[in-house]
């Protein structure tokens, strides 16, 4: 998991990549294609 300060162009490497909150932390996860990962905070 990459850990960016933005996620904006990781969000655009995949179609499917979705920016998602989860206890005061942004992600990018990706269903399909699970190498995509991010954490912001």
């Amino acid at each position: 998991m990459k850990i960016k300060n933005s996620l904006r162009s990781l969000r655009a490497r995949h179609r499917n990549c979705r920016v998602v909150r989860r206890r005061g932390r942004l992600y990018v996860i990706n269903k399909t294609n699970r190498r995509f990962k991010a954490r912001q905070g």
